[in-house]
């Protein structure tokens, strides 16, 4: 349980910069560290770059992570000396869509879709993207036939963001990924997300004493694990 003398340090992924600087009271003088969209396209680095910063801590905090499992990439990160604060969501979709409630609507309602975020564009995690680094590794037809497993059964690509501004800054490359997902037949959409989790985030700093539906609370020497995101459905 955090303590009320206990500094706050906030580690997140820079897709949440702009909500998190908007919303974390000044009173709290959290210290703020963003890394970089591209970590989650290797889990591996996304693990190792939060684990090394979470270690330079000097001195024990409660250390708001603004991340989920992405794609497991928490799995294994290690509270030592701290206590880690850290949404209870799968990856940043649920996040950006405001509340797993939200996300599961939405993944039932509208099976076999893929998520654009301004995350995934702006560090290159996008199919088209993809396309053109297979292209240059293994030549046209073996691109296509990567591409086609592992794409072949969306049926729609969805450009999601907090803001408007955000949607309309991100729709151009979004429009371009979306021209090239035509091969599959995926129809392009956009859906305006929510800062309702973020915020929930920030509220929990000062109200959360144990683990709940939306938050994890790692106390000190304890392991953030794969099997304490999982959510199970009645």
């Amino acid at each position: 349980m955090p303590t009320k003398t206990q500094p706050v340090v906030v580690i997140s992924c820079a897709v949440f910069q702009h909500l998190l600087e908007e919303m974390l009271p000044q009173e709290l003088d959290a210290a703020v560290t963003f890394l970089d969209y591209g970590l989650h396209v290797v889990p591996k680095n996304l693990r190792a770059t939060v684990q090394k910063t979470i270690d330079s801590v000097p001195e024990p905090s409660l250390i708001v992570l603004g991340y989920g499992l992405c794609g497991n990439g928490l799995n294994g990160i290690k509270a030592g000396e701290h206590t880690l604060l850290v949404s209870r969501a799968d990856d940043c979709i649920s996040i950006l869509m405001g509340s797993y409630d939200k996300y599961l609507e939405q993944f039932n309602g509208n099976p076999g879709t893929y998520y654009l975020t301004k995350g995934w564009l702006e560090s290159g995690s996008d199919p088209l993207q993809e396309y053109h680094n297979m292209l240059e590794k293994y030549g046209a037809e073996t691109a296509a036939w990567l591409m086609d497993e592992q794409y072949q059964h969306y049926k729609k690509l969805v450009l999601i963001a907090h803001t408007q501004e955000d949607l309309d800054k991100y729709r151009p490359r979004a429009l371009q990924v979306a021209k090239y997902c035509e091969r599959w037949g995926m129809q392009y959409g956009e859906l305006l997300g929510s800062d309702t989790y973020v915020g929930g985030l920030v509220k929990a700093i000062t109200t959360v004493k144990e683990s709940n539906e939306d938050f994890l609370l790692i106390s000190p020497g304890g392991t953030l694990q794969q099997s304490q995101f999982l959510r199970f459905q009645p």
